[in-house]
């Protein structure tokens, strides 16, 4: 049983995926692939609302920066919040550095946690993190992942931003 169904980054195009998603009733999370820009994903959207199912999720990880590299465009969470659907930031993702060591990605994850503060200061509905006991053991995405003693304390602070950015929009009258 799932509650929700992700699309991954690199499917996020693929027609018939989004559509057996949307039919499915779950929620579906459409993760923007790095090679589309933040006003393309209203293209996916579209594919899964034409089922009817409304209960859709961005998640944005970034997009390619040259050759094996990420980066985190603030500025994509605000064009995806016009989406009217709520907005994830994948920080863990975010960071990696694809086939940077040949047959293997990596990642920079000591920047994950200024990215997912920046991204909630930004107003992003949601933080998705990789986080690992001992990141450097890790099956997959070890060097993206967040040490597992730095959660708590992340999500602490990430929960007072958040607090912050919610309280200034009801002040401002915004939704």
């Amino acid at each position: 049983m799932a509650d929700a169904i992700q699309i991954p980054a690199f499917l996020c195009r693929q027609t018939d995926l989004l559509v057996a998603a949307g039919e499915s009733g779950r929620a579906v999370n459409i993760k923007k692939g790095q090679f589309l820009s933040p006003w393309e994903a209203a293209s996916a959207i579209a594919k899964v609302e034409s089922t009817g199912n409304r209960r859709i999720l961005v998640t944005e990880r970034g997009a390619s920066f040259g050759y094996n590299n990420l980066v985190a465009d603030m500025r994509s969470l605000l064009v995806l919040r016009e989406t009217g659907y709520p907005v994830v930031f994948d920080a863990t993702h975010s960071v990696q550095r694809p086939g940077a060591h040949g047959s293997r990605s990596g990642g920079d994850g000591a920047w994950a946690p200024a990215l997912a503060r920046a991204a909630v200061a930004v107003g992003c509905d949601a933080v998705f993190l990789e986080t690992h006991v001992d990141p450097g053991q890790a099956l997959s995405d070890g060097e993206n992942a967040l040490p597992f003693r730095q959660l708590a304390s992340l999500w602490r602070l990430l929960s007072r931003i958040d607090g912050v950015v919610r309280s200034g929009r009801k002040r401002k009258g915004d939704a």
